[in-house]
């Protein structure tokens, strides 16, 4: 029997409407601020930070191979049918943000609103209907 720790699941996916109307907002106002350029970074950090915690405690929880990369994640819960692979291209392309906006930071290019916010105000929320089906698919 898998312990997979739903309420752990069930608090990281809480954040995705948030996270979600943030990238709609800024894609909709966006006029290049720093005020706006700090919360679509935020906000993709925030939106990496709970795709890799989501799919390492499905990892764990579903004894699912080991993940070696922020990548792997995506790839190994979305090879076990976790999302749809039509997410999978953008869920990779925003993990793979992770490592400029928190070690290289100095250079992101805060006054651009990146390609990716248009898209995860959209692929965010269907992620976590993916994974909450997922889960009730495999633990009924």
């Amino acid at each position: 029997m898998y312990y997979v720790n739903r309420e752990q699941i069930a608090q990281r996916l809480r954040s995705v409407p948030d996270v979600a109307e943030a990238f709609r907002t800024l894609a909709s106002e966006w006029n290049g601020t720093l005020l706006q350029g700090l919360a679509q970074e935020r906000a993709l950090h925030l939106a990496i930070e709970i795709v890799t915690d989501v799919g390492s405690c499905l990892i764990d929880g579903f004894i699912m191979r080991d993940a070696s990369s922020y990548e792997d994640i995506v790839e190994i819960t979305g090879g076990e049918g976790v999302f749809p692979e039509a997410l999978k291209e953008t869920l990779l392309a925003l993990v793979r943000l992770r490592r400029p906006l928190v070690q290289d930071y100095y250079e992101w290019p805060r006054e651009t609103l990146h390609p990716l916010a248009a898209k995860l105000s959209g692929a965010l929320p269907a992620f976590k209907e993916a994974v909450e089906s997922y889960l009730e698919r495999e633990l009924a």
